[in-house]
């Protein structure tokens, strides 16, 4: 029988380059690496990879990564207030459309322009990594770079044409809009294309609770919210509606900290012109009277602040956070939780078997992860 030590644990989904920084990162702090699905043949286009340590190994590496500034990039200043854009990155899944949809509601609403992105893999990368003199690379006739894009080009055009159907009878808004396609990872291309298009908000959908496979899912959303400072809307494949208009109840988690008031003003601004009821939750394994006592004093602050706007105030149940935030959910009819994410600590609440990663991929709730 397997020692409880012994057991390996996912520590990180990445891209293999990420993923070799990460272990070289913990070796040199003597933790055990483990990497796993990595594409033998391409190994520069694996998505996906693990990082796997051992589970006694965990807080440790917890500690080294939040401590450790490798996932910061080099700060940019913040482009100039301009106008508003939505990007919607689609991978031409049934939950695409729904993407869209809400998208394209939304910048309709705010006054916003859309950008559709999507983003392909070549078998074919002039950076491979050589094998010896020669590149071990077969590369299959019918699946070269031509054709490839010939692929998604099609797929492009049918999601436009479906999305200008729309248009014209009626069930989506005019708005102005585009598409661009990127060869190369996901997570990278949608990254470094929002970086020069400055979108306002990344709209991107999520499998629903009853998909089994998650990790690639998994792995380019968490990437997106990690990395970029963009807010991003995660919308699960069964959402219940299509226009942010229609919601009624909005709830927003709060950890009693003061990066939290910061992002709640990010947050109303997002939604200017959206009749809503905002509740408050708090994001807490326990119920102590202390909870109590700082919603008290962040009502008191929100009262000042944002004078007119309709906003309940809800301590969570004590016992299991997830059974009580999916109890509450329920009971006040939430429509999408917003959720504060502050980069620093942003690994061990997205890749690991926390909170955050549950409250994201096993909900049908729409998130609205806002960076502090």
């Amino acid at each position: 029988m397997e020692n409880k030590e012994d057991k390996l644990v996912t520590l990180a989904i990445h891209t293999f380059e990420k993923a070799q920084i990460l272990k070289t990162i913990l070796e040199s702090e003597g933790i055990e690496v483990y990497i796993h699905n990595v594409n033998q043949i391409q190994p520069v286009v694996s998505a996906g990879v693990r990082v796997r340590i051992k589970e006694s190994d965990l807080p440790h590496a917890l500690r080294i990564i939040e401590d450790n500034k490798w996932m910061e990039e080099t700060k940019e200043e913040d482009p100039p207030k301009k106008e508003k854009k939505v990007l919607i990155p689609v991978d031409f899944s049934d939950y695409s459309m729904k993407a869209c949809d809400l998208g394209f509601n939304y910048a309709s609403k705010v006054g916003a322009e859309v950008m559709i992105l999507h983003a392909y893999f070549s078998p074919y990368f002039p950076t491979a990594i050589p094998l010896g003199d020669t590149l071990a690379y077969q590369i299959n006739e019918e699946e070269t770079t031509q054709n490839i894009l010939k692929r998604v080009q099609i797929d492009m055009e049918n999601l436009c044409t479906q999305i200008k159907r729309k248009i014209k009878e009626g069930k989506l808004p005019q708005v102005k809009h585009n598409y661009t396609l990127r060869e190369g990872l996901p997570e990278e291309e949608i990254l470094s294309y929002s970086k020069e298009y400055h979108p306002t908000l990344i709209v991107m959908g999520t499998r629903g609770k009853n998909q089994k496979d998650l990790d690639l899912i998994g792995s380019v959303t968490g990437e997106i919210i990690e990395i970029s400072k963009v807010p991003v809307l995660a919308i699960p494949e069964n959402i219940r509606f299509e226009d942010l208009s229609k919601c009624k109840n909005i709830a927003f988690a709060t950890s009693f900290n003061q990066h939290d008031l910061l992002v709640f003003d990010t947050f109303m601004e997002l939604l200017k012109g959206f009749n809503f009821k905002i509740h408050l939750f708090n994001i807490s394994t326990s119920k102590d009277e202390w909870n109590e006592i700082r919603l008290s004093g962040i009502k008191s602050y929100f009262e000042k602040q944002y004078p007119g706007v309709d906003i309940e105030y809800t301590v969570l149940d004590d016992g299991d956070l997830l059974l009580s935030i999916e109890k509450f959910v329920r009971d006040k009819f939430i429509d999408v939780i917003a959720v504060s994410i502050h980069r620093r600590n942003i690994l061990t609440r997205i890749f690991n078997p926390s909170i955050a990663r549950k409250m994201l991929f096993h909900t049908d709730t729409p998130l609205l992860i806002l960076h502090a």
